[in-house]
């Protein structure tokens, strides 16, 4: 019984080593496109660029977060869903706010910066997703996590789409319709994280 307890911690072991070495890694990424996203956001003066800019660094601080609760309890796993919930929350408030800004003062954005930042956060997103997927049913930590990461892949698309719609159209309002889009996606999330981790929370309470 001893070396079959043994075995078990050994593959417990083994799997957040696992987790943890592709925390670092995609916490990487997030944090070098959330500079790179930002900047050409402002500079482009695109509302879609801006909000996925803070998607990258909400993931930034989720998976830092998540990193840190890897070898927690499950109670503490779940407090880390709460913390990520309220963080997609946040920017999802902060972009609605921005959307409505744009619409008040109109402004054009660059499509150019758009399609081509747009493509290099998909591309950045497609390999934390690879990354995450064998992770995806490790527990609630690493569920959620992976969930921020397949979200980014619906913001990157909708701001290439955003890109499209601006250079077709000649008007800022594809742009602030996305960003708007991922404002109700970001809020959407954070309520079925909210809800899960409040869920898991009562469990380990019982």
């Amino acid at each position: 019984m001893a070396d079959c307890c043994n075995e078990k911690a050994c593959e417990i072991e083994a799997l957040r080593n696992r987790q943890s070495a592709t925390l670092k890694i995609v916490l990487g990424i997030n944090a070098v496109m959330f500079g790179i996203e930002l900047t050409a956001g402002l500079l482009a003066s695109s509302v879609s660029l801006v909000a996925d800019s803070l998607d990258m660094l909400g993931d930034a601080l989720v998976y830092g977060f998540s990193l840190y609760v890897v070898t927690r309890s499950a109670r503490m796993k779940a407090i880390s869903a709460l913390f990520k919930g309220s963080i997609m929350a946040v920017f999802g408030l902060f972009v609605l706010g921005q959307a409505i800004y744009k619409i008040i003062v109109p402004e054009v954005p660059l499509f150019e910066a758009i399609g081509a930042i747009g493509l290099l956060a998909l591309a950045a997103n497609s390999l934390c997703l690879v990354l995450l997927w064998r992770h995806r049913t490790d527990d609630i930590n690493m569920n959620s996590v992976w969930l921020c990461s397949r979200n980014d892949i619906f913001a990157n698309l909708s701001v290439l789409l955003a890109a499209f719609g601006v250079w077709l159209t000649g008007s800022g309002w594809p742009d602030i319709v996305v960003g708007l889009a991922l404002a109700a996606l970001f809020l959407r999330s954070a309520l079925f994280v909210l809800r899960a981790a409040t869920t898991e929370l009562r469990a380990t309470n019982a």
